[in-house]
């Protein structure tokens, strides 16, 4: 299990960490609050913000952002161990803590968002790859090509099934080149709506323009919003297998 595996599955745990943490830290300053200026003493609380929202968990970041200005009122505003503060200048800083909190914890979790999303394009463009390579090299058997290219359609669009049907019926959904789905001349709303659930959803398998064959996928027990990144991907990866067949077919003529 991955670091950021094992925190989401503790989320308890870590937005638990992430109240207590600025408790401790504003407690251990308090024989020193006549000397630690509050904007250094809020400048620590931020940092304690930042690793909470590193973390992923958005909860995290936030409570702790909370936790820091309530502590930071109770044990270094004056009057002390009381949740009042008289100061101007306090409660600017502590609305400064909880805006800041915020702000941050969005920024990290925005960190993360894109630093998947790289993940998996680089992903995605390996398996790509791996598959042209194959099909150059012509290692693999039609059949083994098709499985292959199968399950890695199955995994980018994180459907359920998939199959392959050397035939070019009508009637079904059809994922396009484009990474449009179009269901009876009308375009389907993938991103609000998802993948057709009540159909067999076909992708159309091409060469040179010559239709090779369609795999016929199946999004039936969940509703799945692939992005258009992904479709595209998948239409890729078909048209691999199309290369293949054409190659097929011309070393049998």
């Amino acid at each position: 299990m991955s670091a950021e595996s094992a925190l989401q599955a503790h989320r308890t745990l870590v937005v638990g960490a992430a109240a207590a943490a600025p408790l401790v830290a504003c407690a251990a300053l308090v024989p020193f609050r006549d000397s630690v200026a509050n904007t250094n003493a809020a400048l620590g609380l931020v940092l304690i913000v930042v690793i909470a929202a590193s973390t992923g968990v958005r909860p995290a970041g936030i409570v702790a952002a909370l936790s820091s200005a309530a502590w930071f009122d109770f044990f270094l505003t004056e009057p002390y161990n009381r949740f009042t503060i008289t100061d101007r200048a306090d409660i600017e800083t502590a609305v400064l803590l909880v805006l800041v909190g915020a702000a941050v914890t969005e920024v990290a979790l925005w960190g993360r968002r894109q630093q998947a999303r790289a993940s998996r394009q680089l992903g995605y463009l390996a398996g790509v790859l791996s598959t042209a390579a194959t099909v150059a090299a012509g290692r693999s058997s039609t059949s083994s090509l098709i499985d292959h290219v199968a399950e890695q359609i199955v995994e980018v669009l994180q459907i359920d099934n998939r199959r392959f049907d050397s035939g070019a019926g009508s009637g079904l959904p059809t994922l396009e080149n484009d990474g449009t789905v179009v269901h009876n001349g009308r375009m389907v709303n993938v991103d609000r709506n998802g993948l057709p659930v009540d159909s067999e959803i076909a992708l159309v398998i091409q060469s040179g323009g010559v239709v090779r064959g369609r795999f016929l996928l199946t999004a039936s027990t969940r509703v799945v919003r692939p992005s258009l990144e992904q479709r595209l991907v998948a239409v890729a990866l078909a048209n691999q297998v199309g290369a293949a067949l054409a190659a097929s077919a011309s070393g049998q003529t």
